[in-house]
């Protein structure tokens, strides 16, 4: 992708970022600000999903204006779909909260990396309970993986989102693909009665598409069953904003959709703990909702060469080497 299409994203998120930072007190900009000098340091590829303290500013502490502009900053990081998902992570975590009495604002951790009115590469991070958005930019383009959204309870039963699924459009077109395959087909894309407890990737730093089953290929599957898995991989990448979602799915087309495949464990039936995963050369998706009867969900989009901006990163160092 050329500076001009990666240009209106950054932008936004570049005003977003001045915007947060005219209402931090200094204290909370040196907060914000922790971090290695060099985008590339290896404990910037550490990184967790799971509940407990980061690096970076806590949002627990801010008042109205500072929030407001962490969200503005969130927002600019995603299409309007994807927007909705982030948001969505931190609503049904403040749910899970009020469901076991937990009082207390929402705790995620923001951390600003590099200069952003400067001429080299900067990003920034969010990560929390259930969300994990990693943004890295440079003049050349701009990277948004690893991308993660949960949701604990998958589905809301009670309250103001009573029958919320937040991560519903994910489970629902898996489920209808590996609900279409005929006996043949299901025994090469299911690798398991028994779905896995997690994402088998966990939080690993770097994205290993071997780690998980080679499942059915798209090439053996049928005209409507590979529409499916399409618009499944369109639904992760569409969390990003348009220009690099589109490139991700063009560099998908280029390489041959037929070396994308797709693998299911666990029941088929709504309610059912299961799991599922879409693999190609460069890229995963992974999602299960296994922990709690079936009833907390995790998604992950990770790339092989795009996680953490490495690419960008390398050949952004590579020249001001040369």
């Amino acid at each position: 992708m050329d500076a001009d299409r990666s240009e209106k994203p950054a932008a936004r998120m570049r005003e977003a970022v001045r915007a947060l930072l005219s209402v931090l007190e200094p204290e909370q900009v040196r907060e914000l600000r922790a971090g290695p000098a060099r985008l590339d340091a290896p404990e910037l590829r550490e990184w967790t999903y799971l509940p407990g303290s980061r690096p970076g500013l806590s949002t627990e502490g801010l008042g109205g204006e500072q929030r407001e502009a962490v969200d503005a900053l969130l927002a600019a990081a995603h299409s309007a779909a994807g927007a909705e998902l982030a948001r969505g992570a931190i609503e049904v975590e403040r749910h899970r909260r009020a469901m076991v009495g937990a009082t207390g604002a929402d705790r995620y951790w923001v951390r600003l990396l590099g200069d952003p009115d400067g001429d080299g590469p900067w990003g920034w991070r969010m990560n929390g309970h259930h969300l994990a958005v990693h943004v890295l930019i440079t003049a050349a383009g701009m990277r948004v993986t690893p991308h993660f959204i949960g949701a604990e309870p998958a589905r809301i039963a009670d309250g103001p989102q009573a029958g919320r699924r937040l991560l519903g459009p994910e489970e629902d077109l898996a489920r209808e693909l590996v609900t279409d395959l005929d006996v043949g087909r299901r025994a090469a894309a299911v690798f398991s009665a028994a779905p896995p407890d997690d994402i088998l990737t966990r939080a690993d730093p770097f994205a290993d598409p071997d780690l998980l089953p080679a499942g059915l290929p798209y090439g053996e599957m049928t005209p409507g069953q590979q529409r499916l898995l399409e618009r499944l991989v369109r639904r992760y990448l569409d969390r990003a904003p348009a220009a690099y979602a589109q490139e991700c799915w063009a560099e998908t087309v280029a390489r041959g959709l037929d070396a994308l495949s797709f693998a299911w464990a666990g029941g088929r039936a709504p309610g059912d703990r299961h799991y599922y995963c879409v693999r190609a050369p460069d890229s995963l998706i992974e999602y299960d909702n296994t922990q709690d009867g079936g009833n907390h969900a995790h998604s992950v989009w990770r790339h092989v060469r795009h996680d953490w901006g490495a690419d960008l990163l390398r050949a952004h160092y590579t020249e001001q080497h040369r």
